[in-house]
C-alpha cells in the first residue's frame, strides 16, 4: 500500500510495533490469496449516528495491484458489512478518492451511495498543532 501511494515503507519490525501499538478498536480483515496477502480492510466503530445507531467507518481497503480483479475488495467490503449486520449496527461509511472513476464504480457496484450532501474534511498539520495545543 505504501508503494502504491507512493511512500515508503518502514522495515517489518516498525510496521509491526506500529500494528501491535494501534489505537484500541482498530481492526483488519484480510484476504489472502495462496500464501500472498492479496489486500486488507481496516475498519473501526463509530457512534452516533442517525437514530443513536451505531455504525463501521471503513478507514483503509487496500487490494494489491496483482490481486485485483479476482473478488478480494467486493469480499473485504462484504466481510466488512457482515460484521456490521452481527454487531446491529445501521451502516458502514467511508471515504473515496472523488478523481478515480473506476473506484466509484466499484463502490456503486456493490450497493453503496455517494453522499453529495456530506463534506470530507481533515485536520492536519500546522492545523492540528495549532488547535490541539491551545488551552481550553
Amino acid at each position: 500500500m505504501q508503494d502504491h501511494y507512493g511512500g515508503s515503507c518502514p522495515p517489518l519490525a516498525e510496521v509491526e510495533a506500529a500494528l501491535a501499538g494501534r489505537p484500541a478498536g482498530t481492526e483488519f480483515l484480510v484476504a489472502e490469496d495462496g500464501a500472498d496477502l492479496a489486500g486488507f480492510a481496516a475498519f473501526s466503530a463509530i457512534y452516533p449516528g442517525p437514530g443513536l445507531a451505531g455504525g463501521l467507518f471503513l478507514k483503509e481497503l487496500f487490494v494489491g495491484a496483482r490481486h485485483r480483479g479476482a473478488g478480494h475488495g467486493r469480499a473485504l467490503v462484504r466481510a466488512v458489512a457482515q460484521e456490521a449486520v452481527a454487531r446491529g449496527l445501521k451502516r458502514v461509511d467511508w471515504t473515496a478518492d472523488a478523481g478515480q472513476p473506476a473506484l466509484l464504480a466499484f463502490y456503486e457496484g456493490l450497493g453503496a451511495a455517494p453522499k453529495p450532501e456530506k463534506v470530507f474534511f481533515r485536520l492536519d498539520g500546522e492545523a492540528l498543532a495549532r488547535l490541539g495545543n491551545c488551552s481550553r
